[in-house]
């Protein structure tokens, strides 16, 4: 009976990590993320989870990964979230393809 309990609470520890994982919140601004004026880079352990936001200033944008380990694409949207876990090591470089002329690109490492 203790054994079975014991690997009932290892199982529930188990599943229970991902719970814990951090989470990278990003702000999309028009035409920049994190903050206008710079091209941010953020570095994230793998595992974590990062969530853009797009703040409802009626200008439509979208998170695309132009190149990395994994590609992944947000829908275009003007408010609401997006989230994505960084599953794969290595270095994303993530732009707006809307706005792909005015330099709105973000690298996550």
């Amino acid at each position: 009976m203790k054994r079975i309990l014991a690997l009932a609470l290892s199982a529930a520890l188990v599943a229970a990590v991902p719970a814990f994982a951090a989470t990278k919140k990003i702000k999309i601004g028009d035409n920049y993320f994190v903050k206008k004026g710079s091209q941010p880079k953020i570095t994230v352990k793998r595992g974590t989870t990062v969530r853009w936001t797009w703040p409802g200033t009626g200008v439509p944008h979208n998170v695309t990964v132009t190149k990395g380990p994994v590609t992944f694409r947000s829908p275009t949207k003007t408010k609401g979230t997006y989230s994505k876990r960084v599953t794969k090591k290595g270095t994303y470089r993530i732009s707006c393809t809307i706005h792909s002329g005015m330099n709105m690109t973000l690298k996550v490492r």
